[in-house]
């Protein structure tokens, strides 16, 4: 063999060499990535799991069975008069006539136990104009609640209480009769597209700093949005979280949630200051599965979902949660205060009575005191207890250490004070914030 053949065969075996030094060097540092891929997840995993809050009182959020509503119109021919519910929001088990003038409807809840607060929302009309009375069936032991309210031409009236007639055997409601269709409910219906509206319009379409996002799906495939609100860079923003709409009928909550959130927005100095200090998730609607399914008070499960703040068994809660918590750790920002929008029978804040060590220790005080000082006539209405149960102002209170207070709005609190309230409450806010 001569001296070029040997030096051209050395010279290829170094080649191949050098090729599988490279190839078996590629495959072992794909090797070492995919090894710290898994690890990371594995680690990510461990760090994103959500932390359970204990409860004094525990309560199982487990799903439980729930009955839907035939969705259909009713026609008495008789009384040449329709009765339905085939719209969002809408609440009607049954109808019959009970006389001649007479129409019986019955209501009942999505399951049981339940609170005792029956909400209704139906549909009428007649080809030809006439008055009808209507009686309200309920379960047994449950009590009319709600003033029926009629939307007419897309506004929205308060029925005169005249027209509502208490008897030994129920309630009846007269009623005028015509041909366009008339909504009759308990509260005023803002089913997931109306609130979907609302939100785009009022608050997402003008103002570049609200980041619209989403926290995830309920059980039926509704969105469960968010409205990420702050000026500039998120990082290291302490946050504030606005909740509403856990409970379907409890819409006077979500009206002062409405104004609080537009005043936050609203650009004035006092907002600008706000926004580039602190970072807002406001979440619109927390059950619209409820809310569509014109439910009593629980979601499509079933469940209250202002129950569920311990082991979040429920979607919606989990979903709230995760982005929540998410958002805190991605961006250093922590928790510092929740406020949970409701409706009773009359306007409250129910607040935990542990201040010391938390996030705010002064706040609640100083802002009740601003309130009384800015609206002209108004008193502070104050529960204070450590919440037992597994709702949302003690899950701020024990698993973030932050104040946590549920924001209650009357029943029939009128809706030009609603508005009130919602606005000064959120100026009194950012005022406190930011001297803190």
């Amino acid at each position: 063999m001569t001296t070029t053949k040997v030096s051209v065969e050395l010279n290829n075996q170094n080649q191949l060499n050098s090729t599988l030094m490279k190839k078996r060097n590629k495959l072992i540092r794909r090797n070492i990535q995919m090894y710290l891929g898994l690890m990371l997840a594995i680690l990510a995993s461990g760090c994103s799991s959500l932390k359970r809050v204990a409860f004094e009182k525990p309560i199982d959020t487990k799903n439980k069975e729930i009955s839907l509503q035939t969705k259909k119109n009713h026609y008495f021919e008789g009384l040449d008069v329709w009765v339905g519910n085939q719209f969002d929001g809408a609440r009607l088990n049954g109808a019959s006539q009970l006389n001649d003038s007479t129409i019986v409807l019955q209501f009942d809840p999505e399951n049981l136990p339940i609170n005792k607060s029956p909400y209704y929302a139906f549909n009428t009309w007649s080809n030809t104009p006439k008055q009808v009375y209507f009686k309200f069936g309920y379960p047994e032991g449950f009590e009319h609640r709600y003033k029926p309210k009629k939307k007419t031409n897309g506004h929205w009236d308060v029925l005169d209480s005249l027209d509502m007639i208490k008897t030994d055997n129920g309630v009846l409601l007269k009623l005028n009769v015509g041909k366009a269709p008339e909504i009759v409910a308990g509260q005023e219906i803002n089913s997931s597209k109306d609130v979907q509206q609302w939100y785009m319009e009022n608050i997402v379409k003008s103002n570049d700093f609200v980041h619209l996002k989403s926290a995830g799906e309920t059980k039926l495939g509704r969105n469960l949005p968010v409205l990420d609100i702050y000026h500039g860079n998120p990082q290291n923003k302490p946050i504030i979280v606005l909740l509403t709409r856990q409970h379907p009928p409890e819409v006077t909550g979500y009206f002062a949630f409405q104004s609080f959130l537009k005043t936050i927005v609203d650009q004035t100095e006092l907002s600008k200051a706000f926004l580039n200090k602190y970072r807002v998730l406001a979440f619109p609607i927390l059950n619209p599965d409820g809310v569509d399914l014109g439910h009593w008070r629980h979601n499509a499960n079933g469940v209250d979902l202002n129950r569920d703040w311990s082991k979040y068994r429920q979607p919606e809660i989990k979903s709230v949660v995760s982005f929540v918590t998410n958002a805190s750790r991605e961006n250093d920002g922590k928790i510092i205060l929740g406020l949970d929008f409701h409706s009773t029978y009359e306007d409250v804040f129910y607040t935990n009575v542990k201040r010391e060590g938390t996030t705010l220790p002064n706040f609640i005080d100083e802002w009740f005191q601003l309130l009384e000082k800015n609206i002209s006539g108004y008193k502070v209405n104050e529960k204070a207890a450590n919440s037992t149960t597994p709702v949302s102002k003690g899950w701020f209170l024990y698993g973030q250490q932050a104040t946590g207070i549920t924001y209650e709005i009357g029943d029939h609190t009128p809706k030009d004070r609603i508005l009130e309230i919602g606005t000064h409450s959120a100026t009194a806010m950012m005022e406190v914030l930011l001297k803190e």
